[in-house]
């Protein structure tokens, strides 16, 4: 079985903790979009761990690979490969990168914090990481790939390249880009393979893949809530040309959700909460980003916006997550539907300037008050729970794969075996 793991909802769902449960499974975890803005926390064994490049598949020895979507900081990449080499993971002999890959320079995260000051009061609210700046220069034709590092007049006429044609008035020197580059080649070439070859093989082979998606659908370039997005398509949509391999061999699509909704950085949030409820949401939830440590805005779970999430995504079947979090709200609210200018909407649209003026309509639910953290039976949730849980299904319309009840990956309700 080949299956692709994506988030839901705005990024931050719990991928890496479902990734790691899932991946004993599989033969190889691909990572195709994205960059170090995503960071995956998994807590396994009582051990937390934070990456941002690596695919989750790693920690437990499970093959793995960068794909050709992704954009890689080099030495954000090397940092990570030692510090899981320094808790007893073994990278060096699972890891891989596709060849195509493109790199993130020092210039990309000099030119995204320049472009978001520039915004001023509108800002996207970015990890400035440089993630935006290196997919355009991917875009524009003139990106420098993993595989360029493997020839060194390559490498100058590349830099050369972009330095004119883009940076021209930035303070750094063709010299300095090349040398800087220079001190990673070698540990990042030895990881380096044809990626395409080397996924076709395995489906070749009858060998199950699991692919990993970061971030959020609606965070996605093209179906996000534009331009309040990442710079990747972090739908389903992205699978294909982040990884290569044909649609055709996708045999299932696990979205990742959390029992509330959570947003990082600036954009349209019709279900946030600003009081002590949201408060209280973001402190039990630990809502705090992976990468930044930035305070998440928190608010009631958005299923008008999910089941658009499901609707694009074509999802197998959905994991939601953090039902532990709500154990001790007396009433839980979830949006089914929004009004716009007086009228119920057929569809969510992600336009921005039409999200800001929309009033969510709730379906309102008592809590249960009830501790289920480590529940790992359906049947031993509260009733209200399991209720609560039905009427998401329902809405839906489609399976619900597994629940999460607390960070662990043990502490899980399983519903349907993989």
């Amino acid at each position: 079985m080949n299956l692709v793991v994506i988030g839901a909802q705005w990024g931050d769902e719990g991928k890496g903790k479902v990734i790691d449960i899932l991946s004993g499974k599989f033969h190889l975890v691909v990572r195709y979009q994205g960059g170090e803005n995503a960071g995956h926390t998994v807590i396994s064994s009582g051990r937390k761990v934070v990456l941002h490049t690596i695919p989750s598949g790693i920690l437990k020895g499970i093959p793995s690979l960068i794909g050709n979507g992704v954009v890689i900081h080099p030495p954000t990449l090397i940092d990570e490969i030692a510090s899981l080499e320094s808790i007893g993971i073994n990278v060096k002999d699972n890891l891989k990168i596709s060849r195509s890959a493109h790199l993130v320079l020092p210039i990309h995260r000099e030119a995204e914090r320049i472009s978001e000051e520039m915004r001023g009061g509108k800002k996207i609210g970015t990890t400035r990481k440089g993630i935006g700046p290196a997919y355009e220069d991917k875009y524009g034709r003139r990106g420098i790939r993993v595989g360029d590092l493997e020839r060194e007049d390559v490498l100058k006429e590349k830099i050369e390249v972009l330095l004119e044609e883009k940076y021209r008035g930035f303070p750094v020197r063709k010299e300095e880009l090349f040398e800087w580059l220079l001190k990673y080649r070698e540990p990042v070439l030895s990881l380096v393979v044809d990626s395409v070859s080397y996924i076709n093989s395995m489906v070749k082979e009858g060998k199950n893949i699991l692919f990993e998606g970061a971030q959020g659908t609606l965070l996605d370039i093209d179906f996000g809530t534009y331009p309040y997005v990442t710079s990747s398509n972090s739908s389903a949509a992205g699978v294909s040309n982040g990884a290569g391999i044909s649609p055709r061999f996708i045999d299932g699509i696990l979205g990742i959700a959390k029992l509330y909704s959570t947003r990082v950085g600036a954009g349209p949030f019709p279900t946030e909460l600003k009081g002590n409820v949201g408060k209280f949401i973001r402190e039990k939830g630990g809502e705090f980003g992976a990468t930044t440590g930035r305070p998440r805005r928190c608010g009631w779970l958005d299923l008008f916006a999910l089941k658009y999430s499901v609707t694009l995504n074509g999802f197998t079947g959905v994991a939601l997550m953090k039902l532990d979090v709500l154990d001790n709200l007396d009433e839980i609210k979830v949006a089914v539907a929004y009004r716009y200018r007086g009228k119920n909407m057929g569809s969510f649209i992600p336009d921005p300037y039409i999200l800001e003026e929309v009033e969510p309509v709730y379906r309102t639910f008592k809590g249960w008050q009830t501790n289920t953290r480590g529940t790992r039976s359906f049947d031993e949730l509260p009733q209200r729970a399991k209720d609560y849980i039905k009427f998401i299904k329902d809405y839906l319309e489609t399976e619900i794969w597994l629940v999460s009840t607390g960070p662990s990956s043990e502490e899980t309700i399983i519903l349907k075996d993989i």
